[in-house]
């Protein structure tokens, strides 16, 4: 008997404690109020096709990127945000870059399979927005370490909303390619 319950209770703390994500991040906080987010399906990346130099060479193979930006937390909020992050990349993500301070907090976290990166979270908070962006695919770490500076992120995370607010006023028409 009291195997038997031993077995369903680590059956049942194995299932409640499941790890986080970043799209069940996403999906917690796209509907905040002051929210901007947007997810670039596949049949949609033509519309990044107006991003930088500098972005496109970051980006390399892009899979999937998600973007979510927060605005007007309240510090408790933050906390509750950054910690909620923190469980994300402590999910099976290796921290490539990490600055916790009371005004910032910056964390490039990745995923890697040999000398290539596959997933990548970059998150900022401070006083003003918390911004993170989860992107997939293939990546040189080199070009993702550069992001680490706030410069860069800000710029990187500014071409690629600028890209996408220009062109998804575009009427897009999907087409079947088998080759994606």
């Amino acid at each position: 008997m009291k195997k038997t319950l031993f077995i369903i209770s680590l059956f049942t703390l194995f299932f409640s404690c499941g790890s986080a994500s970043f799209q069940g991040f996403y999906n917690a906080h796209k509907t905040d109020l002051g929210a901007t987010s947007f997810q670039v399906p596949n049949f949609m990346k033509a519309l990044l096709s107006s991003v930088s130099v500098q972005t496109k060479s970051v980006i390399g193979n892009l899979q999937d990127l998600k973007y979510i930006q927060l605005e007007q937390v309240s510090e408790q909020r933050r906390a509750s945000v950054i910690s909620e992050m923190n469980a994300v990349t402590n999910s099976g993500f290796t921290d490539m870059f990490r600055k916790n301070e009371v005004a910032e907090t910056r964390i490039i976290s990745v995923k890697e399979r040999g000398n290539i990166l596959t997933d990548v979270i970059i998150f900022n908070s401070n006083n003003l927005k918390t911004t993170a962006f989860y992107l997939k695919g293939s990546f040189d770490p080199d070009k993702i370490k550069v992001l680490s500076e706030a410069k860069n992120f800000d710029a990187f995370s500014q071409d690629l909303l600028q890209s996408y607010k220009s062109n998804s006023n575009m009427t897009i028409s999907p087409s079947f390619n088998p080759n994606n």
